[in-house]
């Protein structure tokens, strides 16, 4: 098993019974000092003193093991706006975003997702002040990432 796999079959259940999820471990060498960063999300977007307790979890639980040998940097982060949605938690968390979704055949789709369901999700997209609706299946679209909206009015 690997560092990154042993990492994550620990630290994965402690995360998600503080309330989080753990997306990534992703174990690091520079030069001759190890980083190890844990990418951490919640169902609504992590603030600073709920980052700090996750920190101090994984801290804790890496002391208390002898997975890694010698000194390391713990470094824990939430996803960047760009992260990828490929899990069923990441499209419940951008409903009504702005969604590129790229499918299989190359083609694209930039559009709201309004609604989603078990397999399929409802997309409104603006083509020059007209909507158009589109139905999606979810297993049809290859990558799909939510884009940076500003001045967006929402409850947020």
């Amino acid at each position: 098993m690997t560092l990154k796999d042993s990492l994550t079959e620990l630290l994965a259940p402690a995360v998600e019974n503080a309330g989080f999820f753990l997306e990534e471990v992703i174990p690091t060498n520079p030069g001759n000092h190890r980083i190890i960063t844990c990418v951490v999300d919640g169902q609504k977007p992590l603030n600073l003193d709920e980052v700090t307790v996750v920190s101090r979890l994984i801290s804790e639980l890496l002391d208390e093991t002898e997975l890694i040998d010698g000194a390391f940097t713990l470094e824990v982060t939430s996803p960047g706006v760009d992260r990828p949605i490929t899990k069923r938690r990441h499209w419940e968390k951008n409903l009504t975003r702005i969604i590129t979704s790229t499918f299989d055949d190359g083609s694209t789709l930039t559009a709201r997702l309004t609604e989603l369901r078990e397999s399929d999700a409802t997309f409104v997209e603006n083509i020059k002040g007209r909507m158009k609706t589109h139905i999606v299946v979810l297993e049809d679209i290859k990558r799909a990432h939510a884009e940076v909206e500003f001045n967006r009015k929402d409850e947020e």
